[in-house]
């Protein structure tokens, strides 16, 4: 396991954000300690990295439908990017239709290192009303949506992750930079995401799984 860069290593800088969502005063003394670290982090792509070739590669197989072939250069811009960021790497699983419930479609869900085995990235490719392809930005902001969950972990060291401003803010700026890399711009309305429902991660995994074991090709 890599040992977690440190600031001199990693380009990331802290600073004051202003804002906190609703769920905040819900979330006991220490999770708001972790928020509050969580939502003054920045972060830009490390030096270095050059994922141009592999988001355009990512579009094309999209628009052919390969899914192991988009497996496996998720896998490989991933590699690249956990390797820069000096932290353990995540496997990538693409699997077909999202789950979806009353408040919309499960885009990609994040399992962190347990009991050794490395963390897992669960990521859908068709959108669960019309089984069609996910849009490409969308599906690359969802990547890197999950990999922010991994690094929360792994890079900043919280005990927690939490959906904060400034997580949000380090999903984009990933995410603008690896698209200004394949010459792509960044505008694309984002849809909607379902909210992860107020339950145990084990049963929620679990319910995922089950309506997903039947879809992988």
């Amino acid at each position: 396991m890599s040992s977690p860069a440190t600031p001199g290593d990693t380009p990331f800088l802290p600073v004051q954000s202003r804002m906190v969502f609703s769920y905040y005063n819900r979330l006991t003394a220490e999770q708001k300690r972790t928020y509050r670290r969580s939502d003054e982090i920045r972060i830009t792509l490390p030096r270095g990295v050059n994922g141009g070739s592999l988001i355009g590669a990512l579009e094309r197989s999209l628009a052919r439908e390969d899914r192991e072939r988009i497996q496996a250069i998720c896998q490989e811009l991933l590699d690249r990017l956990t390797t820069s960021f000096n932290v353990p790497r995540a496997n990538v699983v693409v699997l077909a239709v999202r789950p979806n419930n009353s408040e919309g479609e499960l885009h990609g869900f994040y399992e962190p290192i347990d009991d050794g085995a490395p963390a897992r990235i669960s990521i859908w490719m068709r959108t669960a009303q019309k089984k069609q392809v996910v849009a490409f930005k969308t599906f690359l902001r969802t990547l890197i949506h999950e990999l922010c969950h991994h690094l929360d972990y792994e890079l900043f060291q919280l005990p927690e992750t939490f959906h904060t401003e400034g997580f949000y803010k380090r999903e984009s700026s990933l995410v603008y930079a690896l698209l200004g890399q394949a010459n792509r711009p960044p505008s694309e309305a984002p849809e909607r995401r379902v909210k992860r429902p107020e339950k145990s991660a084990a049963r929620l995994l679990s319910e995922l799984r089950e309506k997903s074991s039947d879809q992988k090709r």
